[in-house]
């Protein structure tokens, strides 16, 4: 059980704080009563808006005159943060306190999960070993505390992100983001948005069980929802360092975070946003959260004005520009030829997470990339002024708008922040 909780239609920014005091005292009881050394590991910029940066912040705060307090961001494969992008999410953190994730050049081996689990737990989706492969900073310092910062929201590898997620996705090396990708896009994504436990996240949950379990961490997970002001805001927190502080978290995503439609919806608006979302990689996000919902032959419109790129590496860039979101048969074929593909897998399990299967329309209107760029990569292209123009952000709510030329459409200002599903696919998938 989750060491404490708080639930809440808003928990306020001072109660928050009173909480991350709670947290340390909850940790020097249960962990450590004197740590010197202390890891903190919030997500990175693509989840600033959950205010894991701030709650990160007042953890520093609290432990840097009894300890020496360093942070590592959870970039997995993402690009690591400008110093200028450190102060927007952690303002009062040294620079110097903050180290950047090598997902390629920075991690040990420390052993792997067996391909005869992962067969069994994808039900033969999969049936390659997981190499737990791990930030080396985390590994092999001596930590007398870790302390994981994270947002619970639907999630399309793990069902829900935190948690583990935080050490074998955004601390993990090439080998296991690759393996782990690539098996959940076996498994289906549909399948896998909005499920408590996942088969990777069955996975993980054993690496944590095999290697991680003398860490002396702890959890703080966060949850948002939608207020009757269409305000995002945190509506529960969750401590502890076992299972059910994830699973209680999930419980009050999947209550609060997904949207469970009668029929599908026709045309769909994303804002992603522009401080947060520069590749398609994380851009899109409006893609996964509402594919279950849209309809047949439907139409998506992302608003992406921070977008500049489609891969977070060059490797993967050039891979997503050859090869496009072309579907799941043609993305498996390049994979079995193309030994670039098979060396970046999760490319290809990107590639077919992204992709409508030909079911819907996805037109993007990216801030800095041009028509052809988004073209040659099977999404349709829109002007983003005259976009904005036709459905300006600040004056939609979520939900369905009449727009003054009568055409209706449905608004999601933060699609990474849920799902939204019909009813027959969220409750009739095989899960």
């Amino acid at each position: 059980m989750p060491w404490f909780s708080e639930q809440s239609d808003r928990i306020t920014a001072e109660r928050l704080e009173e909480l991350m005091h709670r947290t340390a005292e909850e940790a020097r009881s249960r962990i450590c009563t004197k740590p010197k050394r202390v890891l903190l590991l919030p997500p990175d910029i693509t989840r600033m808006h959950s205010g894991a940066g701030r709650l990160t912040e007042v953890l520093y705060n609290i432990f840097k005159d009894e300890a020496e307090v360093h942070m590592i961001p959870t970039l997995g494969q993402h690009v690591p943060h400008t110093p200028a992008e450190n102060r927007t999410m952690f303002s009062s953190i040294p620079e110097d306190r903050i180290h950047p994730h090598d997902w390629r050049g920075g991690c040990v081996h420390l052993g792997e999960v067996p391909a005869e689990f992962v067969k069994k737990a994808t039900g033969d989706a999969a049936d390659w070993p997981m190499p737990v492969v791990l930030n080396r900073m985390l590994i092999e310092q001596r930590w007398d505390l870790v302390i994981n910062v994270g947002h619970v929201v639907p999630h399309e590898v793990l069902g829900f992100a935190n948690h583990n997620k935080n050490y074998f996705i955004g601390l993990a090396g090439k080998e296991l983001i690759c393996a782990s990708h690539m098996a959940a896009a076996c498994c289906g994504i549909e399948n896998n948005l909005g499920t408590l436990t996942t088969p990777v996240r069955a996975c993980f949950d054993k690496a944590e069980d095999d290697y991680l379990d003398d860490l002396p961490d702890l959890y703080v997970q966060i949850v948002l929802a939608r207020n009757e002001q269409d305000e995002l805001v945190q509506t529960g927190l969750y401590v502890g360092d076992d299972p059910d502080t994830y699973l209680e978290a999930a419980r009050q995503s999947r209550d609060q975070n997904i949207t469970a439609l009668d029929e599908p919806l026709e045309k769909v608006v994303c804002v992603m946003q522009g401080d947060e979302f520069f590749s398609t990689w994380v851009a899109n996000k409006a893609i996964y959260r509402t594919r279950m919902a849209l309809a047949d032959q439907g139409e998506l419109i992302v608003i992406a004005p921070g977008l500049k790129r489609f891969g977070e590496q060059e490797e993967v860039d050039r891979l997503i520009r050859k090869y496009g979101y072309v579907g799941t048969p043609k993305v498996m074929e390049h994979y079995r030829s193309d030994p670039m593909l098979q060396d970046f897998a999760h490319a290809a399990a990107h590639l077919i997470h992204g992709s409508s299967e030909g079911r819907f329309s996805i037109t993007y209107a990216p801030g800095h990339m041009s028509r052809e760029e988004i073209k040659g990569v099977n999404f349709q292209y829109a002007d983003i002024t005259e976009t904005l123009k036709k459905y300006p952000p600040d004056k939609l709510r979520e939900g369905w708008n009449e727009l003054p030329d009568g055409e209706r459409v449905y608004f999601i200002p933060t699609p990474s922040a849920g799902l939204w599903s019909t009813k027959e696919k969220l409750f009739g998938r095989n899960v």
